[in-house]
């Protein structure tokens, strides 16, 4: 099947988007770490090892796995053209301001022939000792002592979700909340743009030349007329207005209604999907932290295509998921129980943050083991991957994976 077709969060995934961290994560230090939205460094051989073994277990359960890094080589190996226009583009959108060092950096780029190396090399960043070519009469070499990275990794893209968002037979291009992440989304815009299976099956809701910032780990399909958005550090409301108007107004969108979940703005909520992830058909991993001071949204179409009706709810979470899903009564399972500290600790660790591959089956870090004991309890299956690097990036299943074909 081509395109994308996404219109829940728990449907059977048949086929899904990864990216297998790479030699960026070599270039991330202790000093760059804040900038690079890191905490850690993730140790590169093991982070690699439990990548393919989350690949592995989607594998053995019937989903096909693609690689942002292969389908982009594709492209690049149907069009030479396309090839030095993206390069052109990545290379600027780097904050490369002179023509002498786009120049020099496309010529370092392209002198790459295996696509999927040059690839591999666009994430992993270019440091100046791998650059042979000088502008004249240049300083640099004097002034930083040859080592200096020109161009930054890109450390944060083995978190696949947030680039762009599937919503039924489209996505959202997202405007990415730090410079250091808004080149990312250029390599899902020339896939979608150029890639056999994705030009022309695949409409675009949202931008990311458009103003706003939105990510897409605050976007939850809930069915194929609803959608959730988080209101979060990294999505603005300014954004979900404006993908309102413009999902409601398209007549190739079948969304009616859009709940936006005012989160608190802090680290460990960085998404929508760090506090919950719909798991089964009535059933939600969540975050205690959010009970409270929880707000929700409903966005409706408004008499013109400039408005959107927008009303706050007055019910509880678990009657606004009820109500939003069609069903009698919703579950919340808590990360952690009802143990502050764990939950707390497997927040942090992303135990909120569950892949759900079929309705009450879901991929989880091992690593949260009170919350997957309790999960187990509500009769989910739960399939464990290992975790001790990956979850340095502070991303769990979900986070690494974004869905592009799921069954009706």
């Amino acid at each position: 099947m081509k395109g994308i077709h996404v219109t829940s969060e728990i449907k059977p995934l048949k086929k899904v988007l990864l990216h297998r961290p790479g030699k960026e994560l070599l270039n991330l230090t202790p000093d760059t770490l804040g900038e690079l939205l890191f905490d850690d460094i993730p140790f590169l051989k093991v982070a690699q090892e439990e990548h393919d073994a989350f690949a592995q277990v989607l594998r053995d359960n019937g989903v096909e796995v693609v690689y942002i890094e292969d389908l982009l080589a594709e492209v690049f190996d149907n069009d030479r053209s396309i090839r030095e226009k993206f390069l052109r583009q990545f290379i600027k959108e780097g904050n490369i301001h002179t023509k002498a060092w786009q120049d020099i950096l496309f010529n370092f780029f392209n002198s790459i022939e295996n696509n999927k190396e040059l690839v591999m090399k666009t994430i992993e960043g270019v440091n100046l000792t791998e650059i042979k070519e000088r502008p004249a009469n240049s300083l640099i070499d004097m002034v930083d002592g040859g080592n200096k990275l020109v161009l930054k990794p890109m450390p944060n893209l083995y978190f696949q979700r947030d680039p762009f968002a599937s919503v039924g037979d489209g996505v959202t291009l997202n405007r990415m909340y730090s410079e250091t992440r808004n080149r990312e989304t250029i390599y899902a815009e020339y896939i979608f743009n150029y890639h056999p299976d994705f030009a022309g099956y695949v409409e675009k809701w949202y931008d990311r030349y458009d103003e706003f910032h939105i990510e897409g780990g605050d976007v939850l399909n809930l069915t194929e007329t609803t959608l959730a958005i988080g209101i979060s550090q990294r999505t603005e409301p300014d954004a979900i207005d404006l993908l309102a108007r413009k999902i409601f107004n398209n007549p190739k969108s079948k969304i009616e209604t859009i709940l936006a979940f005012n989160i608190p703005v802090s680290r460990a909520f960085m998404h929508l999907d760090t506090v919950f992830t719909q798991i089964d058909t009535d059933k939600f991993t969540i975050h205690p932290g959010i009970l409270g001071p929880l707000e929700v949204f409903k966005i409706t179409k408004g008499e013109t295509a400039d408005t959107v009706n927008v009303e706050k709810m007055e019910t509880c979470l678990e009657d606004v998921l009820a109500e939003a899903l069609g069903v009698e009564h919703v579950t919340l399972i808590k990360c952690g129980g009802e143990d502050p500290i764990a939950a707390e600790r497997e927040q942090w660790n992303d135990g909120s943050n569950t892949l759900c591959i079929a309705p009450g089956v879901i991929v989880c870090y091992e690593r949260n083991d009170v919350t997957n004991a309790l999960l187990r309890e509500y009769g989910l299956t739960v399939l464990t991957v290992p975790s001790a690097e990956l979850s340095r990036g502070r991303g769990g299943p979900r986070c690494m994976s974004m869905p592009l074909i799921r069954e009706d």
